[in-house]
């Protein structure tokens, strides 16, 4: 079967071929009626651009690599539905990469330079300032997405993490909780350390001391040994807070289901995300938001930026609303 080239398009359409090059390049100039008479013609032919080839002549792969080390966080498939689809309006195509903790990054991040990407996101993992300097050397700009890294050489979208710390410490202390209690999540990370920083800074300045604290690494199976072990004692925190909805509904199955304590009367719960399992009934998570959408796009404002390879650092952070539902007790007073 012969392949159909733009030439053979061109001519069926009666047009040039830079007309049917114009036609399937984003964001080129080009009329309706011709757009129009050339995908008629390419449907007709059965054509389709060479993308590939295209970017060896251009230069430009359109392609933008997308790192993720994990999708069991419901945050994560959101993000990544969202990023795409505002991707592919830019007439870019994503590349998604999986790379667990065990995983070197620059082996990783070696072999999205081989596809000769315009810009990577990393999504909750990180790289070392070797492949930074590659980067830069090669004019591909990188964005981290909720993550941050001091002393890097990278753009940052996250959430205002500390602010949210600070907003789950108000609601606790206005309902008039006492033994209030935190689950962290992986300590290595920005996101975690600010939720926890904000949640314990304001607990301090109303004169309480955090109850009890246990690490769940964003992990099912360690949020559960750490619930148990938080609820071991006969006096027990009345309030706690989880630093993501994941470990919240790992945990709120734990609490209710097998200790038998009613959430929010025997225990008051709050999470982080606001991801759509939040509002399900079974759940009903009361949880600060991370704007998903306002974060993608600051991210590819960010990576689209003509400067943005080579531009000091910007760590861009989005303030998210405390969403209040049935997992936590009305403010007294």
């Amino acid at each position: 079967m012969a392949i159909v080239t733009s030439q053979d398009v061109a001519k069926l359409a009666g047009v040039s071929q830079s007309a049917v090059s114009r036609v399937f390049t984003p964001g080129a100039s080009v009329s309706k009626k011709m757009a129009d008479k050339v995908r008629l013609a390419a449907d007709e032919l059965g054509y389709r651009p060479n993308i590939l080839a295209r970017s060896l002549i251009t230069g430009n792969s359109r392609i933008i690599g997308v790192v993720v080390s994990y999708l069991n966080n419901q945050f994560y498939p959101e993000i990544l539905e969202i990023l795409s689809a505002e991707l592919r309006k830019s007439g870019y195509h994503p590349l998604m990469f999986m790379a667990s903790d065990n995983d070197d990054m620059d082996e990783v991040m070696a072999e999205i330079l081989d596809y000769q990407v315009d810009g990577v996101v990393l999504a909750s993992v990180s790289m070392s300032s070797a492949l930074a300097d590659r980067c830069k050397a090669a004019g591909i700009p990188v964005v981290l997405f909720n993550r941050y890294l001091e002393k890097d050489n990278f753009h940052a979208v996250t959430a205002n993490n500390y602010q949210g710390g600070c907003k789950v410490a108000e609601l606790f202390i206005a309902a008039g909780h006492k033994r209030i209690a935190y689950v962290a999540g992986w300590e290595e990370t920005s996101t975690q350390r600010d939720r926890e920083k904000g949640f314990v800074d304001t607990l301090k300045k109303a004169g309480i001391e955090l109850f009890d604290r246990q690490v769940g690494n964003y992990n099912y199976e360690e949020t559960l040994l750490a619930t148990r072990n938080m609820f071991a004692n006969e006096t027990h925190p009345d309030a706690v807070f989880f630093a993501n909805d994941h470990m919240a509904f790992a945990a709120m199955g734990v609490i209710e289901k097998e200790l038998g304590f009613r959430v929010p009367d025997d225990v008051a719960m709050v999470g982080f995300d606001d991801v759509p399992l939040a509002s399900w009934p079974i759940f009903n998570l009361t949880t600060v938001r991370q704007p998903a959408k306002r974060m993608v796009a600051e991210a590819i404002r960010l990576l689209f930026d003509a400067n943005s390879a080579s531009a000091q650092p910007i760590h861009i952070e989005v303030d998210g609303p405390l969403i209040l539902r049935n997992s936590t007790k009305e403010p007294q007073g």
